[in-house]
């Protein structure tokens, strides 16, 4: 693949777009590129944790704009577009299973930050910059920023960001945009060994508590926890408890 690169390392696999000469901006070739590796680093059952970087000095710079001809831009449906590129992605990210982590190595603008908003943690560089830019060209947040960002952030402070502002890591940091500064090692040994499908469990059952009743997240509870019972991580903690306990 030419605009994504993808390696194992200790059992994370590491994607990264990598389109460094226009700051990883994302057009249709990336977008099945990146498409095809979450779903390789998904379907491997050696992968565990699954993180998201780019190449060079940038995270993404957004959607390639420029890769539209000119002679389509007046006539070109960005609906069309969203359905047929960001929307798959964004889903593939939230049914993943597998605990997903975005590195903002450098700048994330626009539906690059999206991307990583989709993901379940980010870190950044200390130099990276966030701004979701999309209203400095007429057209409002999307590749589900309108959902992941009022979640984060809240209601207020989402739609403050909304409107451009550039944000560095202290004050994305402060907010809940991002999680920690710098790479995230001790968070990878964490999730390298969380248990599965115990970790993707616990991932849907927090984000349908924001749009459910009680009753209904309890029932979603009761599932998950007979599927996570009858699983060969949870078969193997139980094993590894009582042979403490007899000891």
């Amino acid at each position: 693949m030419r605009t994504v690169t993808y390696e194992k390392q200790q059992k994370t696999g590491v994607i990264t777009l990598n389109r460094p000469d226009v700051k990883n901006a994302i057009n249709k070739e990336m977008h099945e590129d990146l498409y095809n590796c979450l779903s390789r680093a998904n379907e491997d059952p050696e992968v565990r944790v699954v993180i998201l970087t780019g190449s060079g000095d940038a995270f993404s710079s957004g959607a390639d704009l420029k890769s539209i001809p000119l002679e389509e831009l007046e006539t070109f449906d960005h609906g069309d577009y969203l359905e047929e590129t960001y929307n798959r992605l964004i889903f593939l990210l939230e049914r993943m299973e597998k605990p997903t982590v975005a590195y903002l190595n450098g700048m994330a603008v626009g539906a690059g930050l999206s991307i990583a908003l989709a993901c379940d943690f980010r870190y950044a560089a200390p130099d990276a910059v966030c701004s979701l830019s999309f209203l400095n060209i007429g057209l409002a947040p999307d590749a589900g920023a309108s959902y992941y960002l009022p979640r984060l952030v809240g209601l207020s402070k989402a739609l403050e960001l909304g409107t451009g502002k550039k944000v560095l890591p202290a004050e994305a940091e402060e907010i809940g945009l991002i999680h920690g500064t710098g790479w995230p090692e001790e968070l990878l040994k964490r999730l390298v060994v969380a248990p599965l499908p115990a970790y993707g469990l616990m991932k849907q059952n927090m984000k349908h508590g924001f749009d459910a009743s009680l009753p209904d997240i309890l029932d979603m509870e009761v599932r998950s926890q007979r599927i996570a019972g009858r699983s060969r991580a949870h078969q193997e903690a139980l094993q590894a408890f009582v042979q403490r306990n007899r000891q």
